[in-house]
């Protein structure tokens, strides 16, 4: 495992003195002085990245590739895909690659053939799912079952729901999946108005299956569904569970067989590629999950065998890399044009945030530049209503990556083509801009008078000069949504490995985590010498207007 500060190596410093001289420059400049239109693209098959809107150059892209080899990163590549502990702090390898690899070659990790343990699992997932759809699995009453609740929270919730929404359009008729994450009662309340107890199956998923937030809401689950007039024999039939802790789950009331494993080396908000998918399984069908799975292992192979400037991943993670340390930028806007897609922003709000959002390098020194990247977004075009304001004439400096996929699979009207009419417009706006001239020009062919004018000029000129990334497909279909999924892990693999820290640790959702339960215990019990004076004024408060 190579630590090494990436302040420290020549190419970091040859990309200081790059920003220093671009970062003066507009946009429009630099777009006009370069042959972009095929060098600044990167694409597999039908996904194609657009990365001509940026503020870069043939030197700031050579200084990368160079930034890249000097900190070791095809060696971290290695390591990753071949199983070594790269989680150091947990002492865990990252193999989430491994669930999505279509081979029966043995992948031996300490002594075990992993390999094998994976195909089992989605043997088990796909002989469970096809049950739920072909009717051979049934509720306690004889009825067929027309909804699935998968309760999780993190990763066991944001990636499994981010999927369904995308591929909504493969949904098997009949079903309907649900989401319950939040430890807040009205979330499980509200699902349970929407269902019938008789002909829903509940889907647990906590590794552990000791879950704070989870286990509330299973247990509460359950309760609902013995209250309806379920017996106790029944909860083996309506509840299945994704955990490792089979004991916990048996004594919960589920069957052995309906206890479906992964493994330590699956970090959370990686997961949808494990039995963590077992509820798209149940709604999508099998084989839309399968499709997922190729196309991510497609985009796999793309990131370890393509040089830098055609590979999508490490392009997207050179120019965050860039404008995060060099360009001094801050946050970064996902904004897909495709309303299937409205989940995926907060999907890597945890797959960027949770694994990047770091101070401590791997070397266990304070790092002394920015690590991290505040990600946030919502579908086009409602984003345009919304935010968009902020990003065009805004002082907070925003990249973005515009998605949008050249078919649709609700052909209405023309709806699809005014969205990319939008999808392409707004990007543009943003890197051109709109020079008081013009707006001068634009107003008095409006009639407006020369005082009007003079007076509203300030107020529309546009100063543009804002980056953006554009990624185009053919149809968002599961094998190009693995491509999406796949494209943005990797993208947070190279940022963390370049930045010197441990991606796929969360001690500070750990420390979250601990206080909650010494609060609530304070809450049961009251205060103690250790308690924080604070937040026991604040319990009180609450306990006061309880009353």
């Amino acid at each position: 495992m190579y630590r090494i500060n990436p302040t420290s190596t020549p190419a970091w410093k040859e990309l200081e003195s790059l920003s220093n001289e671009l970062s003066n420059k507009h946009l429009v400049d630099i777009v006009s002085t370069h042959t972009r239109m095929s060098s600044y693209e990167a694409s597999l098959k039908d996904f194609r990245l657009n990365y001509m809107r940026n503020h870069l150059d043939d030197s700031v892209l050579d200084a990368f590739e160079r930034l890249f080899d000097q900190t070791k990163l095809a060696e971290a590549i290695e390591e990753q895909f071949s199983g070594e502990k790269i989680n150091v702090t947990e002492g865990r390898a990252v193999l989430h690659t491994a669930l999505r690899k279509n081979t029966s070659t043995p992948f031996l990790l300490d002594g075990e053939n992993i390999s094998k343990q994976i195909e089992g699992v989605l043997s088990q997932m796909e002989h469970f799912s096809n049950g739920i759809i072909n009717g051979d699995h049934k509720g306690y009453s004889g009825k067929l079952f027309t909804d699935i609740v998968n309760i999780g929270i993190g990763g066991s919730d944001l990636g499994p729901l981010m999927v369904y929404e995308a591929l909504n359009a493969y949904r098997k008729r009949g079903l309907k999946a649900h989401f319950v994450s939040n430890v807040d009662g009205s979330h499980l309340a509200r699902t349970l108005q929407e269902i019938n107890p008789e002909t829903t199956l509940f889907i647990i998923a906590s590794k552990t299956f000791t879950t704070q937030e989870t286990m509330a809401n299973a247990h509460s689950a359950r309760k609902w569904f013995l209250d309806s007039g379920a017996k106790i024999e029944d909860v083996e039939l309506h509840f299945a569970a994704l955990s490792t802790n089979i004991p916990a789950a048996e004594d919960f009331g589920i069957h052995a067989s309906k206890i479906f494993g992964f493994w330590d080396w699956v970090g959370g908000r990686y997961s949808v590629w494990s039995a963590i998918g077992l509820s798209l399984c149940c709604t999508l069908g099998y084989e839309t999950f399968e499709k997922m799975l190729r196309g991510a292992e497609e985009m796999d192979h793309h990131f370890k065998e393509t040089p830098f400037r055609e590979n999508i991943p490490m392009v997207l993670a050179a120019i965050g890399i860039w404008y995060t340390n060099f360009m001094n930028y801050s946050s970064h806007a996902i904004l897909p044009y495709d309303q299937n897609l409205s989940r995926l922003a907060a999907y890597l709000q945890q797959a960027d945030m949770e694994s990047n959002g770091k101070s401590v390098d791997r070397n266990g020194q304070k790092v002394d530049y920015s690590t991290g990247t505040i990600i946030w977004g919502e579908p086009g075009t409602n984003g345009q209503h919304a935010f968009y304001q902020l990003m065009h004439q805004g002082t907070p400096k925003i990249t973005a990556d515009f998605l949008a996929s050249a078919d649709t699979h609700y052909p209405l009207g023309n709806q699809h083509e005014l969205l990319l009419a939008n999808f392409l417009a707004q990007p543009q706006a943003l890197m051109h801009g709109l020079t008081a001239e013009q707006v001068r020009l634009n107003m008095s062919r409006e009639g407006k008078t020369a005082e009007k004018i003079d007076q509203l000029t300030p107020f529309r000129t546009f100063d543009g000069n804002r980056p953006s990334n554009i990624l185009i497909y053919k149809l968002l279909d599961p094998h190009q949504l693995g491509r999406i999924i796949a494209m943005y892990e990797h993208k947070i693999f190279v940022q963390g490995w370049v930045w010197n820290i441990y991606s796929y640790d969360q001690w500070g959702v750990e420390l979250g985590k601990k206080i909650a339960n010494q609060v609530l215990d304070e809450m049961k019990n009251g205060p103690t010498p250790e308690s924080d004076p604070i937040t026991s004024k604040l319990i009180q408060d609450l306990f006061d207007l309880q009353s």
